[in-house]
């Protein structure tokens, strides 16, 4: 029988509840803006590939931010940093709404992608730095479900707030204020970030290729699917809500399977596992076009997908956080997060343009294409015997 030995009244529970509800910031604020704006961006004609790079602009503002992000935390202070981020991206929504002009939504994407960044990489440094050792996939897996319940939140969201008019962004802004509630519980047993790491932030890109690689497979798949899936269905002649219910069916996938994936990664080799979850991200995406026909169908294919192509997140994060401790794990998750980041910047653009070249379906064949190379590095790795 399973028995976890968290004393949940501790300072550790309280830091496991903080970081969650930061992650869940995070959550609220991408499965929102992204295809709330990729509706209004559609409305107004503005091409596929064009929709897809403002997407991953997110992309870019964690590449410029994840490598300063520990040097931020340590200037600021640990929760400081993390309360300025979220009113920042609050405040974002807000001015996506009060600029009409489709090109300024490039700049305010990107301040909301800053402060998003900092978010995921002190939250994830949190939680790994308090996960107990031999549950830690399991803590892991917690805390990505509950993300992936803020990726699952957005779409739902928009089905009663509709997406048009002021009201989606002012409900994206207050609930993103609501994420910070409790961090006032936990202020005083966040992380001290005061010793220097041993090496500089882009030596934790190349040491750990499997878990970095991950993330930034997971990145470019996400960040692709909610920018382009509710094109793909209107090109498919869906109704709205049928379209957001798709998006919703894949981050519910999400939210069952990291629970039980993150128990499993800590009873066998992570690497092997990431392994077939790429594997079966590769024939899940080959399908989609198969199941295009049948709304039903494909709600189930993306439940799945969505909850396979998740795990690889939870069990990359667990594998790192494994093999780094103090700053030095703050600067992998720094790395990390930055690899998620790159995939969100290339991902989007990359699915968009497949899009446009095989309309509508160059959108699967991208997923596919994300998935199948991701496979290869984690079979060339552990054909060397190696451990990252």
């Amino acid at each position: 029988m399973l028995r976890l030995q968290i004393d949940f009244r501790s300072s550790q529970s309280r830091g496991i509840v903080a970081a969650i509800a930061t992650i869940t910031s995070v959550g609220l604020a991408i499965s929102l803006s992204i295809p709330l704006l990729s509706f209004e961006m559609e409305r107004r004609g503005i091409p596929t590939t064009v929709i897809g790079l403002n997407a991953a602009t997110f992309g870019l503002a964690a590449l410029l931010t994840t490598p300063f992000t520990s040097r931020i935390a340590q200037r600021l202070g640990f929760i400081r940093s993390i309360f300025l981020a979220i009113s920042i991206n609050a405040a974002t929504f807000i001015g996506f709404y009060a600029v009409p002009d489709f090109w300024m939504w490039f700049p305010l994407r990107l301040i909301s992608g800053l402060a998003v960044s900092i978010l995921f990489v002190l939250s994830e440094f949190w939680i790994s730095a308090i996960a107990p050792t031999n549950y830690r996939g399991l803590v892991i897996g917690i805390y990505v479900t509950v993300l992936s319940l803020g990726f699952a939140a957005g779409p739902v969201i928009l089905t009663f707030t509709g997406t048009s008019g002021m009201l989606p962004y002012l409900v994206g802004a207050g609930l993103t204020f609501l994420s910070a509630v409790p961090l006032l519980l936990a202020r005083n047993n966040a992380p001290q970030m005061v010793e220097e790491p041993s090496s500089k932030f882009s030596h934790f890109l190349i040491v750990a290729p499997v878990a970095t690689g991950a993330a930034l497979m997971f990145g470019a798949m996400e960040s692709s699917a909610f920018a382009l899936l509710p094109i793909y269905g209107l090109r498919l002649s869906y109704e709205t809500n049928v379209i957001i219910f798709l998006a919703s069916a894949m981050t519910l996938g999400n939210v069952v399977f990291q629970i039980p994936v993150g128990l499993l990664s800590d009873r066998m080799d992570r690497r092997k596992l990431l392994l077939t979850c790429s594997l079966v991200a590769v024939v899940g995406a080959i399908l989609i076009p198969l199941f295009s026909s049948s709304p039903l169908g494909l709600m189930g294919l993306l439940f799945v997908w969505g909850g396979i192509t998740g795990a690889l997140y939870t069990v990359g994060l667990a594998h790192l956080g494994s093999r780094f401790s103090d700053t030095d794990l703050a600067n992998a998750n720094s790395a990390f997060v930055f690899s998620y980041a790159l995939g969100m910047l290339v991902g989007p653009a990359l699915a968009g343009l497949a899009m446009d070249l095989w309309n509508p379906h160059g959108f699967a064949g991208a997923l596919a294409l994300f998935s199948a190379v991701y496979a290869v590095l984690c079979i060339s790795r552990m054909m060397g015997k190696r451990t990252a």
